[in-house]
């Protein structure tokens, strides 16, 4: 995903059309902060004691595509990408990671994802979610995914701006 493949979502249109669409927003944002940089500065931490870092958004945004569409909606019994236990801060920890390595494996789940809610019937669809124990629709995830990439594209507006002085999506 490159900048200039970021949509503009619709202003108008169905429900369904428009939540994938801010959702693929959301993505290419993330994947836009993260242009041009070099795997080092993709690394680079915020400030003590955060351990924060792009590469690290980057990861645990895989973690989270794949722990709602492949497990939640889609009932998939597979492990979290990196860690075998279940623990998701595993994935901010990017100290030994690299662009390749971290995009391979968040492209790979955003695509999973994508397969997954146009093979859906409808926004309705039901899946299980183990942690809460509670039944969530397709719906909810979809707005869970958005308000995820909105909060961390926030992470990365300034993680990006502490390497570089970028600013702004």
């Amino acid at each position: 995903m490159a900048t200039d493949q970021r949509p503009t979502p619709p202003v108008t249109g169905n429900e369904r059309e428009m939540m994938r669409a801010f959702l693929d927003f959301h993505r290419a944002t993330l994947a836009m902060k993260c242009e041009g940089l070099s795997d080092e500065e993709l690394r680079r931490q915020s400030m003590p004691p955060s351990t924060l870092s792009l590469l690290g958004l980057v990861r645990h945004m895989a973690e989270v595509e794949r722990t709602w569409f492949r497990r939640v909606i889609n009932a998939e019994d597979i492990p979290l990408v990196w860690s075998d236990e279940g623990d998701f801060q595993v994935a901010y920890d990017a100290s030994a990671s690299t662009r390749s390595e971290a995009f391979a494996a968040w492209e790979a789940e955003v695509a999973h994802s994508r397969r997954i809610e146009a093979e859906a019937e409808s926004l309705d669809v039901i899946g299980h979610n183990a942690r809460w124990d509670q039944d969530v629709s397709l719906r909810l995830v979809m707005l869970h995914l958005m308000h995820e990439y909105a909060r961390h594209n926030g992470h990365a507006d300034f993680l990006r701006e502490g390497v570089d002085g970028t600013v702004g999506a």
